[in-house]
């Protein structure tokens, strides 16, 4: 039976600015052929983040264009270490870590590609699984024969390294890589190898291998590492990097990231992560320019993201939770938030904390204030509440002799202050 793709998946790519390198005829096999094709993710830590999703979304793609994708968790190539875009030794993981990161990882899979459907579901493989039972003189003599020394040290991986040091273990990663490429075109057909630009040199160390020991053909595709608009690396926020867990990066903190991606990152960003046909793609952007105070790319980029990486729910509370923390809602919009969801949309507000002893049966706002280091003086905050600038609990304050009592405090135990439309800061009596 002839395959015709759904559509021409290397054009797609382009005008989505996902192709860094190509090999040669990669856009004449995936147009005559249905290809399998694979990214690989090492288990480095128990949850994915940002920068495994742009080779999730080139998974997406292909699977969307009817070819079958391939996902290999790296059981094996995670307890060695991958040196490319490093510039010191990875802290090496045991095998019982290892296999949590494994486990946790498969699960955030299932959300992203279709595992169940008939025509070409996706597959997970582990390369644990073929290298467990494979011994170190066996490996050097059916697979390192075929790779030089010379080979090896050219790729930037390598080089990069060269003088602060690389150990044999990470300086063999691209061998170990390349012979998953080979393992996988043995046993699934699989022709063709996907990831970052950061990846080039380990993904052809994989096509030479299939030249080399099976006389095949095998291809390579590459995306940009994605970048801000001021050349610093995009997928992290001040806490460090951007998870794909509801436990390392809430819901409603991984929605803000995406509202708040600059103007001249989210034209690009939209194009990677957006997945609206190239027309609705361009109007968006339009439509952007016209109303750039409108933010239409950043709500876009934050709810289809958010649903995609949480749910649909998930979604709908953190919406819900900006227009309450941060909008003209009262206190009983906040208590049915829930604590989670409050604390979570609160995340970096500057926090302080005082004792239940210090709260008593009851503290005079000024004093709270000025203890907590909120104000300066009681003169300050007294001027600011006279001026009718400060509010506890979404409550506009007017008498500067306020005495909050533990009646006032938010799940029992926060009370929120408002200073002006955009300063917030949470008291925390623990």
């Amino acid at each position: 039976m002839t395959f015709k793709p759904k559509f021409d998946l290397v054009e797609e790519l382009k005008w989505r600015g996902m192709i860094h390198d190509m090999t040669p005829d990669t856009d004449a096999l995936l147009n005559k052929e249905q290809v399998s094709g694979y990214v690989g993710i090492d288990p480095t830590a128990d949850s994915m983040h940002l920068g495994n999703l742009v080779p999730i979304m080139l998974l997406r793609h292909l699977q969307r264009a009817g070819h079958i994708p391939i996902v290999l968790v790296g059981g094996a190539t995670g307890l060695v270490g991958d040196p490319s875009g490093k510039k010191s030794e990875r802290k090496l993981l045991d095998a019982e870590q290892l296999q949590h990161n494994l486990e946790r990882i498969k699960q955030q899979l299932q959300r992203f590609l279709d595992f169940d459907q008939c025509e070409n579901p996706a597959l997970i493989v582990n390369n644990h699984d073929w290298f467990k039972d494979m011994g170190f003189l066996t490996f050097i003599r059916d697979v390192g024969k075929h790779i030089s020394i010379n080979y090896m040290m050219a790729k930037d991986s390598v080089k990069s390294r060269l003088e602060s040091g690389i150990s044999f273990t990470e300086f063999s990663y691209q061998l170990i890589q390349g012979y998953d490429f080979v393992h996988l075109y043995r046993s699934h057909r699989c022709k063709l190898q996907m990831g970052g630009s950061d990846q080039w040199g380990n993904i052809t160390t994989g096509t030479e291998l299939i030249r080399r020991m099976e006389g095949g053909e095998a291809y390579a595709l590459t995306a940009p590492l994605l970048t801000k608009a001021d050349g610093s690396k995009f997928g992290k926020s001040e806490g460090g990097n951007v998870w794909l867990s509801a436990e390392k990066t809430s819901p409603y903190a991984f929605y803000q990231f995406w509202l708040n991606v600059a103007d001249e990152d989210a034209e690009k960003l939209i194009k990677v992560f957006g997945e609206q046909p190239r027309h609705d793609i361009e109007s968006l952007i339009q439509q952007h320019h016209a109303e750039p105070h409108a933010r239409h790319l950043q709500k876009t980029l934050a709810y289809q993201l958010t649903v995609m990486v949480h749910t649909q729910e998930e979604v709908d509370i953190a919406i819900k939770t900006s227009t309450v923390l941060f909008g003209n809602q009262g206190k009983e919009e906040l208590l049915h938030l829930g604590e989670r969801h409050f604390i979570q949309g609160l995340e970096g507000v500057p926090t302080y904390n005082i004792s239940p002893n210090e709260m008593g049966t009851g503290m005079p706002l000024l004093d709270m204030l000025t203890t907590t280091g909120i104000f300066n003086s009681k003169g300050e905050a007294r001027k600011l509440i006279q001026q009718g600038g400060l509010s506890i609990n979404k409550s506009k304050i007017s008498a500067p002799e306020t005495v909050l009592t533990p009646e006032d405090l938010l799940f029992g135990k926060f009370i929120l202050i408002q200073k002006g439309k955009k300063h917030y800061f949470l008291i925390a009596v623990s």
